[in-house]
């Protein structure tokens, strides 16, 4: 009797696992629009009544919603644009680890280019961090440390680069493949959307295009 109940009990949980088990398309979709969703914009329209596509930059991005409303709406905003990272890989699950690294990337680009704002969005860090916490958490603490020494000395573009730089080799040495992988999918759009930018360089310029990719910006800003 007690060896049946086990054996249902493990039909039934395997039921169970097959039941919750997403489609890998849902997966990713649900990351591409959860990751879509400008909760910096949100707050910006909320708090200041503007739009950050038409503000500084043209960056949809913490640090504009930070100089037009304040560290309050940053904070939170900046939270839920982690935690939209974090969507597709939970709900990939611990047993696919290269559906969670494409869902994490899709996150990044959904933020990146996002279709609530007509293609515009951020440059992908918040999400990126997000989407790493699950099963590569030293890539979401090198990310964060990177963009934190950046602004630290006021080159927070820079920081950044260097801690992408340095993110799939490290993460293959101290969590494996996996993580690399996952590291892999984020870095990309990440890096595609700073080389692109929001809008062509005035000049089609190798070495606008290098200081796009490690300063994140096209002129040396004035003094």
């Amino acid at each position: 009797m007690g060896s049946d109940a086990m054996h249902w009990g493990r039909v039934t949980h395997d039921q169970t696992r097959k039941t919750v088990r997403m489609h890998p398309f849902v997966v990713a979709g649900t990351a591409f629009v959860a990751g879509a969703v400008p909760f910096s914009n949100f707050a910006a329209r909320r708090r200041a009544g503007v739009d950050l596509r038409e503000v500084g930059t043209g960056t949809v991005s913490g640090t504009s919603l930070y100089n037009v409303a304040g560290f309050g709406p940053l904070a939170v905003a900046g939270v839920c644009d982690v935690a939209k990272g974090a969507v597709g890989p939970l709900l990939a699950g611990r047993d696919h680890p290269v559906l969670g690294a494409i869902a994490g990337g899709l996150a990044v680009a959904g933020h990146n280019w996002s279709p609530f704002l007509s293609g515009a969005g951020g440059r992908g860090l918040s999400p990126a961090i997000g989407a790493l916490l699950p099963r590569a958490w030293p890539g979401a603490a090198m990310l964060l440390g990177g963009m934190a020494a950046g602004r630290v000395v006021k080159q927070t573009g820079l920081g950044a680069f260097v801690a992408q730089c340095a993110l799939v080799p490290a993460l293959a040495r101290m969590k494996g493949r996996d993580a690399a992988l996952a590291g892999a999918c984020v870095l990309a759009p990440m890096l595609l959307k700073r080389a692109t930018g929001n809008e062509p360089p005035a000049r089609r310029d190798a070495r606008i295009y290098a200081r796009r990719i490690v300063f994140d910006y096209d002129e040396p800003p004035s003094p």
